[in-house]
Parts: structure tokens; C-alpha cells; sequence
């Protein structure tokens, strides 16, 4: 068997104060819909490869660790439905047992970003999003590459080219997370205090 998509490389073709989220009811529901929505538009954009290293990352420093495994499988389930029903996946046991370690070393690398970022809880926010990246990429790799190796084949899906070229992605994808979430807490921010101005008014009169 091989690793889905790792062969079609044109697939290019809360802890931490420096990224707290605002304090409203529907900002935390607003960011895990926007990350599964991004993530489902680079699945088909990667060819279903999801950059789970770093959604990890940018959930390990906006979201509890609750809340970063519950967005981790949401990740894996929209990336599974991309699969399947958008780029027609074929419905096979290789497959299906891919399916399974992805999503399985998708939460191990989750976990991995998370400790490494409260390792480093008195650094600066550059070096824990660095450190989270860097062992949420490896034990995302790592445990993909037991597999293959163990049980399900498709070694030459690890190839250093290849495996650059999925660091590239993750790379680029993070960047843009972090900008999203800055956006995301300064629309959030303004509309807050717009709220609060409309809502001083009414309060006098």
C-alpha cells in the first residue's frame, strides 16, 4: 500500500498570553470553524494532505489541550471526507488503514506541539511556535514512517525531496494560520468595542 497523496506532489499545484483569544462567548467557536474550513480548501489544495504540524502549532498556542485534540480529529475527519468524496480516494483496506494512522500520528504530533510550547513557557512566543513546529512535524513523520515501514509499505513516500516538500507546506501554512488568527482577534476586538460604544448610549438614557 501507499501513503495517500504523499506520490502527487503537485499538491504545491492556551496558555500562551502572546496569542490569547479575546474574551467573547463566540470567538472560540468562530476560530475552530475557521480552521476546519481552511483545513478542508488545503486538503483539496494539497491533494488531501492536511499540514497537520502546523494546525498543531497554532492550536497548541490558542487552544486548551481539550480543545487542540478535539481540533486535531475534526481535522482528520474533514480531511478524510476530501479524500473520499471530493478526490474520489479509492474505498480499499490500505486506504482505510491510512486513514487511521494519519489521524492516529495527526493527535501524536498535536501532543507533541503542546509540550514542547509549555517546555518553553518562558521563551518568547517565536521560539515556542519554533519548538512546537519542529516536534510536531517530527513525531508526525516518525510515527507515519513506523507504519510504512511496519505495515502498510510506501517507504519511498519519505523520500527527502518529498519530505521537504511537505516542511515547505507546513512551513507556509503556519504562517498564514498566524496571520488568520491575528485578523480573526483584531476583527474580533473591534467589533467588541463597538458593541460596548452602542451599548454605553442606551445604558444613560
Amino acid at each position: 500500500g501507499t501513503l495517500p497523496g504523499r506520490h502527487n506532489l503537485n499538491r504545491f499545484s492556551r496558555e500562551d498570553p502572546e496569542m490569547t483569544e479575546p474574551p467573547t462567548a463566540w470567538f472560540r467557536p468562530l476560530w475552530l470553524a475557521l480552521l476546519i474550513i481552511t483545513s478542508a480548501a488545503l486538503a483539496a489544495g494539497y491533494t488531501c494532505i492536511t499540514p497537520f504540524a502546523a494546525f498543531a502549532v497554532i492550536a497548541a498556542t490558542t487552544l486548551s489541550r481539550r480543545d487542540a485534540v478535539i481540533l486535531t480529529v475534526a481535522l482528520w475527519l474533514t480531511n478524510q471526507v476530501v479524500g473520499f468524496g471530493v478526490l474520489n480516494y479509492p474505498w480499499t483496506a490500505s486506504t482505510f488503514a491510512w486513514g487511521v494512522a494519519i489521524g492516529a500520528a495527526a493527535v501524536i504530533g498535536t501532543l507533541a506541539a503542546q509540550w514542547a510550547v509549555r517546555r518553553l513557557a518562558a521563551a518568547n512566543i517565536l521560539a515556542r511556535m519554533t519548538a512546537g513546529f519542529v516536534a510536531a512535524f517530527a513525531l508526525y513523520e516518525i510515527a507515519l514512517y513506523v507504519v510504512a515501514v511496519s505495515m502498510l509499505g510506501g517507504t519511498e513516500a519519505f523520500a527527502p525531496a518529498i519530505v521537504g516538500q511537505v516542511l515547505f507546506a507546513n512551513a507556509v501554512t503556519l504562517v498564514g494560520l498566524v496571520a488568520l488568527h491575528q485578523l480573526v482577534v483584531i476583527g474580533t476586538a473591534v467589533l467588541s468595542r463597538r458593541r460596548r460604544a452602542q451599548a454605553s448610549p442606551a445604558r444613560l438614557v
